[in-house]
Formats: C-alpha cells, structure tokens, sequence
C-alpha cells in the first residue's frame, strides 16, 4: 500500500509540470553538471555531503526503495520546462553489501541473460559488438534499478516529456554507463520510445567495462550525450585494475600469427622469441586469471548470500577495462591543494562531493 501511495502522489505532482518542449542539449554544461552534484550529494548522509547547497531548480519526487545490492534511484524534477527531469542514481554506501558491487569485478558478455533471484531472467543489450564486456557487480545494480526506473520514465513519457538526464556519482557514475547503455538498446529494439533523448552525466565513474564495450557506448552518444567528469586527483576513475592480454586485441593483430611466424625463424632465433614471446604472454593471462577467480569466482559467494537465487554467469576471460565517454578532466592547482591536502589516512578527499564541486565551479 505505501508504494502505491507514493505512486499515486508522485503521478499527481507530475500532472502539475507542463509537456515539456525540446531543451535538452547535447555536449558539457558547467551549471547542469553543478546542479547533478547539488542532486547527488543528497543520496548521502548529511555528514558526508557537508556543505553542499541543495539545488534550487531541482525537487525530489521520488525515492525507489533500496534494491539489489544496496542500490537506490532518486528521481527530481523542475517546474521550469528547460531543465528536464533526472534519473539519479546513488553510490556506494557504509553498507557491505554496496562493496561487493564494486569487487564483484569479473567480466560478462554486454549482452546476455543473467538470473538476479527466483523471478526469472532478467534479459539485457548494452553493446552491439559480441565482443564488448561489462563489470557483473554493476550490471546486477542497473538490472535491479532499471526495474523501477523504465515504468517512471513512462509516466514521464506520457505527460509529455522527451527529454531525461541521467546522473550518478562514483558507483552511481558506473550504473549510469550500464542504464544509458541499456534504455538505448530498448529504444534500438522499439521496446521504449526512440524520441526520448537520454543525456548522461556520470560523476567521478570508475571504469566500467571493456574497449569494445567503450566502443559501442561512445559510437551510441555520439555528439555530446554522454560524459564523465573526473578529478585528476581521483583515484576512483582508474578502477577497477585493467589486465591486458594478447586475447583483448581486435581480431586482425601481429600477435595472432606470432607462434607460427616464429616457427618459421631458423634455429637457434627461433628458441630465443619463443622464450620471449612467452615471457611476455603469460604472465598476464595469469594475473588475469587470477583476478577472475578472486573478483569472480570467490565474490560470487558472497552474493548469493544477500540476493536468493542468484546464479553466477559464464565470466568472459577479460579483465581489460578502459575508461568509457567522453572524459571532462577537472585539473587540480596548487589552490586546490591548498585546501585538499594529500592526506594518506583519507582515501576519498579528491573523491568526495566538496572536491568535485569546488573544481566544477572553477570551471571557465
């Protein structure tokens, strides 16, 4: 019954907005990406968001309950037609749960079927390429979330709006890649209106999945629809770890015919590039195993523990991420460290919301 309720309220307020004219644009807006921190610290403890302002364009109509692996998506609204409505989607949270998201980080094909629980399939395309890959902790987030999110944007659709920002920061960054991806792939299929424009802010997003699938996702918002704004002081945009191996090239490469071109070579070359060519090939399919098995195989576990039912997919044998979009670099000066000194006992100073937003707002 309170879901219902808060369903009700929320159609209600909606009913109130005008149909929403074209206003989105394509490409970085400095004071559209402020007002997605503004909307994003309140994902957080007050502690944790410390003095940021609370937007004064934006309100909050709606929270989904907590989901997944502690996931949870806002939604915010604008009397004012020229700023559209935003899917917000939150970070990690204190809660264990949210950190298993984060170090489930073996790879899975962009597009597949996973079993989330004892409610079926839950069926995705994030990619057209069969070889692009994503991280599987963040694919469960956007699955889980992406269940609540598609009956409000049809809410929204049929009052009239065809313009959406998608937004989150730092694990929410990761999920906004993934729910991009896949709210296109829907509009590709006819399976959600192709004239919604999605445009995506992600905020400090880490890595969230291979080339092909960085490929695939940069051809799709194509002209400015996408972006992820990063501090070069950050450490989180440089996770998860990247293996590269000889398997992660495209198909056509020099290394896909080295073992027989160095048969060819005449004794004793030929023993020396063997020993070399293996020296340089095998330790990094062994570190990759190695990651898979750990961040894969072992985590998984732990998953199944706190989502009944689930079953762990097929893992692709990659653990190459790359960063994804395109990146707007927020450069710190000797002024920002000034007032964000290095601190070894802090691990989040240049990650927090303070930092973004005092970078942002320096902005040309």
């Amino acid at each position: 019954m309170k879901k219902i309720a808060s369903l009700a309220v929320l159609l209600l307020f909606l009913a109130t907005l005008p149909a929403a004219a074209r206003h989105l644009k394509p490409g970085f807006d400095k004071e559209e990406y402020i007002e997605m921190i503004k909307i994003t610290a309140r994902q957080a403890d007050s502690a944790f968001f410390g003095a940021i302002p609370r937007s004064e364009v934006y309100k909050l109509v709606y929270r989904s309950p907590v989901i997944g692996l502690d996931n949870r998506w806002d939604l915010w609204t604008s009397r004012d037609v020229s700023h559209p409505p935003v899917i917000n989607l939150r970070g990690t949270t204190a809660n264990t749960v949210s950190w298993l998201a984060n170090f489930y980080a073996a790879m899975v094909p962009a597009t597949g079927s996973i079993r989330l629980d004892g409610n079926g399939m839950f069926d995705y395309e994030l990619a057209s390429n069969p070889r692009a890959a994503v991280h599987v902790g963040w694919l469960i987030g956007m699955a889980y979330l992406s269940k609540d999110i598609l009956p409000r944007i049809d809410s929204l659709y049929q009052l009239g709006t065809r313009d959406i920002i998608i937004a989150g920061h730092s694990q929410g960054g990761a999920l906004a890649y993934l729910l991009n991806s896949y709210l296109r792939h829907l509009q590709m299929k006819g399976k959600l209106p192709a004239d919604i424009q999605f445009k995506t802010y992600c905020s400090a997003g880490p890595k969230p999945g291979n080339l092909f699938y960085a490929y695939d996702y940069e051809t799709e918002n194509y002209g400015g629809w996408a972006c992820n704004v990063v501090s070069a002081a950050d450490w989180v945009p440089e996770t998860p770890m990247s293996i590269q191996t000889l398997n992660d090239f495209s198909t056509t490469n020099p290394f896909v015919n080295a073992k027989s071109m160095i048969k060819k070579q005449k004794f004793p070359a030929n023993l020396a590039m063997r020993h070399v060519y293996n020296q340089l090939r095998k330790p990094a399919l062994k570190a990759q195993r190695k990651y898979q098995r750990y961040l894969g195989k072992m985590v998984s576990g732990y998953v199944r523990k706190n989502i009944n039912g689930y079953e762990a997919p097929v893992y692709v044998e990659s653990n190459d991420y790359v960063r994804t979009g395109n990146i707007v670099v927020l450069r710190p000066d000797s002024t920002y460290y000034a007032i964000y000194p290095e601190k070894a006992d802090n691990v989040f100073l240049h990650h927090g919301f303070s930092a973004y937003l005092y970078l942002a707002q320096r902005l040309p």
